[in-house]
């Protein structure tokens, strides 16, 4: 059975910064592509970054080179580098096996 469990959301100031994480379980991590999507109250859920099995990256366009998504298949973890924080980067934050095993999501809210 496939388990994602994400950490590293929390309360932060306009500018600041976060480091997401999402461990996984219960699968062959490394033959996956991964990714992070977001969602905000009263909108669709959506694309932050994702990254290839190789290890190519894209990201969603309000990123805007804030954001770092990398990945460590020996300890079968996601991360996401959030820097230069917004408050428009409010959300629950989703790690995404292959889009088809999700995580429960973590809260980030960004505080102006």
């Amino acid at each position: 059975q496939v388990h994602l469990v994400e950490s590293g959301g929390g309360l932060v100031q306009a500018g600041g910064s976060l480091r997401l994480s999402c461990a996984a379980s219960g699968t062959i991590f490394s033959i996956y592509a991964l990714a992070w999507y977001r969602q905000a109250p009263g909108k669709q859920r959506e694309l932050v970054a994702a990254i290839t099995r190789g290890g190519s990256t894209n990201y969603g366009d309000f990123v805007k080179g804030r954001f770092t998504i990398s990945r460590d298949n020996a300890k079968n973890t996601l991360y996401l580098q959030m820097n230069s924080l917004k408050p428009d980067d409010t959300a629950v934050y989703y790690c995404s096996l292959g889009d088809r095993f999700w995580g429960q999501g973590t809260q980030v809210t960004v505080s102006s």
